[in-house]
């Protein structure tokens, strides 16, 4: 398992609970955009909130050391992982 796999495994179990019901409101967004956009983007802010703080996490070790090239493939190797997950995440915030 790779180490952006083991962040967002930790993430999942850790916040279990709010990614449930963003899991939820998010598939009732895919059927209908139009009327779930609101509360889509309210819980999507929490969910965002909660991928950034992982991703800095994840990355946070890297940028700083002589490793510092490598963190933005890290970074979009862990968006890889939450988009196969969620495919309408980049839809948060939309009006």
């Amino acid at each position: 398992m790779t180490k952006s796999q083991q962040y967002f495994q930790d993430m999942m179990e850790y916040n279990k609970e709010i990614f449930d019901n963003f899991a939820k409101i998010h598939d009732e967004y895919s059927k209908d955009p139009e009327k779930f956009q609101q509360e889509f983007n309210e819980e999507g802010e929490k969910v965002l909130a909660i991928i950034r703080n992982y991703e800095n996490m994840l990355c946070g070790q890297s940028e700083g050391g002589k490793y510092g090239k490598f963190s933005s493939n890290l970074s979009d190797t862990f968006w890889g992982i939450i988009r196969k997950q969620f495919p309408k995440i980049d839809f948060i915030g939309l009006k």
